[in-house]
């Protein structure tokens, strides 16, 4: 299998859901879906434009300013959106996290494993990052007891296995984004660990 990145091209940007604006009686049927599906489509190019300029200048020396010239629009369009490049850094990381937690919903466990294990073994932010920043990729990965029990419930709720199945993939993953190797050698251990992985409970 071709490794792919994780991060979102502009051929295929993240869906990100956001709510609805207004449902007052001044909008029109309708009015508020068009006005959100276009929030949306703002926001999905403006993280779209934040992967290709940390992946190109990592995360410490990319800029609101680079981020919205990746993305062709104003800075001012990226402020409507964002505040801080921390925002921005965190949003990319929710629609990510969504889009491979449904991935690995959508597919065989061996299957899913693999896939995951490509995404992230050719993030090229990741990838990047542990080139040039290596201490921001620890720090990514440094997440706390809560954030941590918080990821091995999607991956168990994705993956339907249980508690102990899900920390066991959750800690081969972060070896993937440390140490990526062949994509062959992942999705052989891939194949090994779904072999060793027990169903969740009914």
């Amino acid at each position: 299998m071709q490794d792919r990145g994780m991060l979102p091209s502009a051929a295929r940007p993240p869906v990100v859901r956001v709510a609805g604006v207004g449902s007052g009686p001044e909008h029109r049927p309708g009015a508020h879906t068009r006005a959100g599906n276009a929030m949306n489509r703002t926001r999905a190019g403006l993280l779209s434009g934040a992967a290709r300029a940390f992946a190109e200048h990592g995360v410490r020396r990319s800029t609101m300013q680079s981020i919205a010239a990746a993305a062709g629009v104003a800075k001012a369009t990226l402020y409507n959106h964002f505040r801080t490049k921390d925002e921005v850094a965190a949003a990319l990381l929710a629609v990510e996290l969504d889009r491979l937690s449904a991935l690995a919903a959508s597919l065989p466990r061996d299957q899913a494993l693999g896939a995951l294990s490509d995404e992230l073994g050719a993030h090229p932010v990741l990838r990047r990052l542990a080139v040039t920043e290596p201490e921001a990729l620890t720090a990514l990965l440094a997440v706390d007891s809560e954030q941590w029990a918080q990821l091995s419930s999607r991956l168990a709720a994705a993956l339907q296995v249980d508690g102990d199945g899900a920390e066991l993939v959750g800690r081969w993953l972060l070896g993937v984004v440390l140490q990526p190797g062949r994509s062959t050698t992942r999705h052989r251990l891939a194949d090994r660990l779904a072999a060793a992985l027990v169903a969740a409970p009914a």
